[in-house]
């Protein structure tokens, strides 16, 4: 054990007994307050003392994790002193950045990343990456770490000298007197961009008394509040929803570079290029940018040039640093240079963009270690020697032997010491714990490695991120690696954020002008933009919408509410209205009609199936895990949701009624597939409709596949069987001897018995017809009905079912930190290799899409000849389960690098390391399987890259065209969900509801007729005869409201049109008083304090609000008066008694009526407030 924070609360450590560690002799330590670590005679490894400057000592062997374990050792022990860690392999810096700090979390590790580029690419690294570098090598400097990891052929790069850092690094304080010219002057001279909204490192935005900063090597922006000149506080922000977090007291500002862009580095830059290479420096683009102070692609590799001497990683370690080499680095270094020296040779005959050569811009070998000879050097290589730590044996979980543990219990039998198996999360920890006590293996849980050390326990289970196990001679550590060696683990990953569906239709944020919107009151016409005006109220500013016939419409933003995105057939087509025509009416009452047929069948069903008990399905828990992992794959957040969800609806007793919705290769089937092993567990018979043959022939061989291990007996009846063949299934079928049936619309025949039906699945309901439909609503009154359906359908769609329809949405498009960046260009040789290197060479793996299985072996060869260093296994859909199972083991464990495949992959393979995809003939696919495909890569801290490759971008159809500009526009972070909902507007919303098809809804628009839907159905269910309820009224029309005084946002205040619109819609969307004040507290928050057009705004809205009950239509405040004007509605629903009002004008002779339809108050309004509170008084006086 070493150095280690101590977390048992504080109390006296125990001794462990002498005869549980064999030798090893441990003391008890101080409590946690000292802070300090088991001291240094009592390690858990046998590692030498540290060697003096110049000295060399080799480590012992050590197998699995326990590099990570003796570097956190060496480390704990000799406090003070840096460990430079050069590791051979990116992936082996980034294990033991994971697992050092686990051993020992009070030490300060870093890794100092690679750039991720290609020796003289045309590309930058990633801003995060810049800004994790900086931030590495300024901890470094200031002495603040204790191991510095660096892969070796990040540790040979030149780099900016230190004095660079030191003049260009800056402090801000609370307190302290800034002067915002003087400020914007020191941000430009270290690089910053002035942006209007910061969402990455090296951004800075100045708005009046708000500076908002993104510095580098910071994981949030900061927001500084100044009072005059004097900054009052510093804040942190959150970039998504741009609310600030906590406060800090100070701001260190590192360059935003590596290099300077101020006027001195800029004229060192083109003097030394000038010196350095012939011929005319403005025929050379990256000369040009930089003369005008744009920093080009690729410029990292023109470093020198801004220096007169760069630095090395050495020049930054401290003179007592000890350089750790890992793994074999000389050969890793040595790899390097013969890539760049060929790469060099390859682009150098490019004169508008001459190169420097390799020997400038890195350390040979050579230079590398006869710089490191003037340190202590410790190498761990583990080629010779006793060993210090050794592999486990094979210790794998046999999921289908009668003892799953046999193997791991017989270990623990034999081995003399203590043993702590690691789970990779809590969540893991409970189901590995569930599975043990199962088996009969008793283990003690364990916090940490320091309690479990502090512990007597034999056998802990604990949480650590170690990736693989090893054993001392006193002590072993398991992990899930050697438990499920075989089985695709399925690695920790960030939570994903889930795209949210919650009102994406009335959401205008991807409005773009062109785009059609629908009017409550006038129909469907296009947005056209923002356009201001004063009517002579104070200025507004308007939606401006575009009708048939060249008609205009003119919208206060005060009335968003009603305004949504038209969606349900392809933008361009959308049927604009005529305005003043009766068309729209026409078209709501036909949709209102549907609405309501549909409400009154949908409740009735309800009724039906509440009034009745179903089956609770029961089944071993230790089956159910053993049939979830044949599924090779990681379940996404989504995926495992459903999941959840119908296996709880099937236990708990109620008939289940679940619509899946997810789109093609979302891994809805893996949903079907759990559900029918509970119920065949739970003794009952499954049914699985499909719409065609073919889907039928698919879903067979998948479930023949999985249930391939289990008694299970299977059974299809389609145009693929004989009339024998069918006959037989069914006199089977009814005798319960077969247990999964899968057929098409056949099954719902008069003919079709079941013994014991337990539950139907539905593929692609709204693929059956009007009859089928009316069968398996009859159906769904008895069984378990779980249907799955394609067309992602807005969540709006669950909630105007609610209660009558549980709904699950797979919808998780992978939301990554780093948006992928995506390239479409001709298929050429040159692309490939350069694509396939530059992932290799950071450790990483790649994906090439070839979606035509009779000519991959020809595709395989030629990337054998263009890529030899790459290991290519091949995988499509028409290899046998088994094999592909092989195939993608080999490649999640790293065996392969280069997975040649078809678009299997699109059913979601997860892999970490998988960064890169090229997709071949990219304009066959459709813009959501381009968009899915291109989500197999991408996590958060690599830059990832889909290249769409094309025959010939000349002869592209315009839509294929279209699709991929607009894969490649929607490059930016958690564009997926959009993309996803972008192709669905093209193909229309599909119909899920009654038995016409979506004829009506296109007209309308799918929104509204979910609302239309809602409202029925509410209306049903409190008991209300629909023929009262008018479903064509206008939902949201609310008041007119009129305060007299401009209403917006200022253009000084929030600058950004398209921010602005998404401020006016949602407040539009506001439902309470809390949500405004909600509102209120975030715009102050991010753009300051609310100037008074925005005040009266946000007066306008709350005021809507307050009148929404009373039926009033119209709201006018002037200097002396205010006037209220009822809706024609109000004779019918009464809000306010008409006596009340009588007698209010006869008791106070403010109030008057003017006209049938309105009342006035008399009192002299000044302000905005005087008008707010006369306002609330009068609705005060009319509601008591």
């Amino acid at each position: 054990m070493c150095a280690e924070d101590c977390r048992t609360g504080g109390t006296q450590r125990l001794p462990v007994p002498q005869s549980a560690l064999r030798g090893s002799d441990y003391n008890s330590v101080p409590p946690r307050r000292t802070r300090i670590a088991v001291s240094a005679s009592q390690p858990l490894l046998p590692l030498p003392a540290l060697p003096r400057a110049g000295a060399r000592i080799d480590l012992p062997p050590l197998a699995g994790s326990a590099d990570a374990l003796a570097l956190a050792e060496i480390a704990g022990r000799s406090a003070g002193k840096l460990l430079a860690v050069v590791t051979a392999s990116a992936a082996d810096a980034q294990r033991l950045l994971d697992e050092i700090p686990w051993f020992a979390p009070q030490l300060r590790v870093r890794l100092l990343p690679d750039w991720e580029t290609l020796p003289y690419d045309h590309f930058s690294p990633h801003q995060d990456l810049v800004s994790e570098r900086l931030a590495t090598l300024w901890a470094a400097m200031q002495g603040e770490l204790d191991i510095l990891l660096v892969p070796a052929s990040t540790a040979i790069n030149r780099l900016a000298p230190p004095e660079f850092m030191a003049a260009y690094t800056f402090e801000f304080r609370k307190g302290q007197r800034l002067d915002a010219e003087k400020f914007r002057s020191q941000v430009t001279l270290a690089g910053y961009a002035h942006v209007t909204q910061v969402v990455s490192p090296g951004e800075y935005s100045i708005r009046g008394g708000l500076i908002d900063l993104f510095p580098m090597g910071s994981q949030l922006p900061y927001r500084l509040d100044l009072f005059d000149d004097e900054i009052e506080n510093i804040k942190t922000f959150d970039v998504d929803t741009q609310r600030t977090v906590y406060p800090v007291l100070e701001v260190r500002l590192l360059p935003a570079r590596e290099f300077p862009l101020d006027d001195k580095g800029r004229t060192h830059f083109r003097q030394a290029f000038r010196e350095r290479f012939e011929g005319d420096p403005a025929k050379s683009g990256i000369y040009k940018d930089i003369s005008t102070g744009i920093a080009s692609a690729g410029i990292e590799y023109y470093l020198p040039l801004f220096f007169d001497d760069t630095a090395t990683l050495f020049d930054y370690l401290p003179g007592d640093a000890v350089v750790v080499t890992h793994g074999d680095a000389p050969a890793a270094i040595a790899a390097f240079w013969s890539d760049t020296r060929s790469r060099y040779k390859l682009l150098q005959g490019d004169k508008s963009r001459p190169l420097l050569p390799p020997e400038e811009l890195f350390l040979s070998d050579e230079a590398f270690f006869t710089a490191a000879k003037a340190y202590g050097r410790l190498v761990v290589e583990g080629r010779s020697g006793q060993p210090a730590a050794h592999f486990l044996p094979n210790l794998a979980v046999d999921r289908r032997s009668e003892d799953p543990l046999a193997a791991l219990k017989k270990y623990l039998a034999a081995y003399p010491g203590r043993v702590l198996l690691l789970a990779e999360t809590a969540g893991r920890r409970e189901t590995l714990a569930a599975m043990f006590a199962e088996h009969g293996l008793g283990v003690a849980t364990s916090t940490d490695l320091e309690g479990f050390i502090a512990g007597d326990a034999r056998l802990a289970l604990g949480i650590g991120p170690l990736h693989t196990g090893f054993a001392l001679p006193a002590l072993a550590f398991i992990t899930e690696t050697e438990l499920y060696a075989g089985t695709p683990r399925r690695t920790r990953r960030e939570a994903q954020r889930k795209a949210s569906f919650d009102n994406w239709l009335k959401d205008l944020t991807e409005l773009k002008v062109g785009d059609p919107v629908v009017h409550e009151s006038h129909g469907i016409g296009r947005y056209r933009g923002l356009v201001r005006m004063d009517l002579g109220l104070g200025e507004q500013e308007f939606l401006e919408l575009h009708y048939a016939s060249d008609a205009k419409l003119f919208v206060p933003v005060a009335q968003l509410h009603v305004i949504s995105r038209y969606s349900g057939a392809d933008p361009d087509a959308a049927p604009l209205h005529t305005l003043g025509s009766g068309q729209w009416e026409k078209a709501k009452r036909k949709a209102a009609e549907q609405a309501r047929d549909t409400a009154a069948e949908l409740l009735a069903l309800y009724a039906a199936r509440a009034a009745r008990e179903g089956h609770a399905f029961a089944f071993a828990e230790n089956d159910y895990e053993a049939f979830a992992d044949g599924f090779g794959f990681e379940e996404t957040n989504d995926q495992a949701t459903a999941i959840a969800a119908v296996i709880d609806d099937m236990r708990s007793g109620k008939p289940m009624d679940r619509l899946v919705c997810g789109d093609v290769g979302f891994g809805k089937t893996e949903v079907a597939l759990r559900a029918a092993f509970c119920a065949v567990a739970g003794g009952k018979q499954v049914a699985v409709l499909c719409p065609t043959t073919l889907l039928c022939e698919q879903h067979y061989q998948t479930f023949v596949d999985r249930f391939a291990d289990w008694p299970v007996k299977i059974a299809e009846i389609s145009r693929f069987k004989t009339a024998k063949e069918a006959a037989q299934a069914l006199q089977e079928l009814a005798e319960g001897k077969i247990d999964i049936i899968i057929g098409t619309h056949k099954l719902i025949g008069k003919e079709v018995r079941f013994k014991r039906l337990g539950l139907v699945v539905i593929d692609e309901e709204h693929r059956f017809g009007v009859r089928q439909k009316e069968t398996l609503k009859s159906m769904r009154a008895e069984v378990d009905v779980l249907t799955l359906t394609a067309t992602p359908i807005p969540r709006t769609l669950a909630m105007s079912m609610e209660g009558l329809r549980d709904f699950s949405v797979i919808a998780t498009a992978p939301q990554k930190r780093l948006a992928i960046k995506t390239f479409v260009s001709n298929f050429s040789d040159g692309i490939v290799r350069e694509a396939v290197l530059r992932e290799l060479k950071r450790g990483g793996q790649v994906y090439f899409l070839h979606n035509e299985v009779d000519t991959i072996a020809n595709m395989r060869e030629k990337l054998e000849k263009l890529v030899p260093e790459a290991r290519i296994v091949i995988g499509h859909g028409q290899m046998n389960e088994r094999e592909l199972e092989r195939v993608m083991r080999d490649f999640t464990a790293q065996r392969a690098n280069l997975l040649l495949c078809t678009t299997i992959i699109e059913t979601g393979i997860d892999n970490p390391h998988a960064n890169t995809i090229l997709i071949n003939r990219a304009e066959k696919f459709g813009l959501a399987q381009l968009h899915q495909l291109r989500g197999r890569v991408g996590r958060s801290h690599h830059q990832a890259y889909a290249y769409l490759l094309v025959q010939d971008d000349k002869a592209l159809t315009k839509l294929a065209r279209q699709r991929l500009e607009a894969i490649q526009g929607m490059e930016e972070l958690g564009s997926g969900f959009f993309l996803a909902m972008h192709d669905l507007e093209i193909r229309g919303a599909g119909e899920v509801l009654g038995d016409s098809q979506s004829g009506e809804m296109q007209e309308v628009g799918f929104n509204m007729y979910t609302d239309m839907l809602n409202r029925a159905v509410a209306a049903l269910k409190q008991g209300k005869h629909l023929e009262a309820t008018d479903l064509t009224q206008p939902l949201g029309i609310g008041t007119e409201i009129n305060l007299r005084t401009p209403a917006l946002l200022p253009d000084a205040y929030c600058p950004d049109v398209h921010e602005r619109l998404t401020l006016y819609k949602r407040m539009a969307n506001c439902d309470s008083a809390e949500d405004i004040d909600a509102l209120q507290e975030e715009l102050i928050d991010r753009f300051g304090e609310l100037p008074l057009q925005g005040q009266s705004l946000l007066a306008t809205h709350r005021l809507r609000l307050l009148v929404k009950p009373l039926c009033i239509q119209k709201l006018d405040a002037t200097n002396d008066q205010i006037t209220l004007q009822f809706s024609p509605d109000f004779a019918r629903l009464a809000p306010i008694e008409p006596i009340k009002i009588i007698n209010l004008i006869q008791k106070n002779h403010s109030y008057k009526l003017a006209g049938q339809d309105k009342i006035s108050l008399l009192r002299h309004c000044p302000t905005l407030n005087d008008k707010v509170a006369a306002v609330k008084d009068m609705i005060r006086q009319l509601s008591q």
